[in-house]
């Protein structure tokens, strides 16, 4: 293990939340257009995004939409307005759409990739029991 945490693989602990009994049953994902596209609009963007109490995870992507948001919720009213107030609001947001989590699986765990004889990566298909978006097993988990 110390050998692991030297070397950088493991980059810390986590701490799991369940986020219905923090009074946010609600999970969804944000796909998210911002334009125009540029650094000195995106870094603050992001920050601002990062800082709010919903946000459990932000990613940014290729293709049509440049970011994914993952928010915690009290209600669908509590995700109209977070939606509305922090991100339509927003002169850089040109587009947001909208999809609720049902369901959720933990993948894993992380492993490098496995050889075959011949020297190939190949991956494994074991992925898990599936959990719904209040389970506590699809929590965040929070790096420390």
């Amino acid at each position: 293990m110390s050998r692991l945490r030297r070397s950088g693989v493991i980059l810390g602990h986590q701490l799991r939340l369940d986020p219905a009994k923090l009074g946010r049953g609600l999970e969804a994902l944000l796909m998210v257009q911002v334009r125009p596209h540029r650094r000195e609009l995106i870094g603050p963007f992001v920050e601002r995004i990062r800082a709010l109490p919903e946000s459990r995870a932000l990613f940014h992507l290729t293709g049509p939409d440049d970011y994914l948001v993952h928010v915690a919720v009290t209600d669908t009213a509590d995700l109209q307005r977070l939606v509305l107030d922090e991100f339509t609001s927003r002169r850089e947001v040109a587009r947001v759409e909208t999809r609720l989590i049902f369901q959720q699986w933990d993948c894993g765990p992380l492993l490098p990739p496995a050889q075959d004889p011949a020297g190939h990566a190949h991956l494994s298909a074991d992925r898990g029991p599936a959990r719904s978006a209040g389970d506590d097993a699809g929590h965040p988990r929070v790096s420390g």
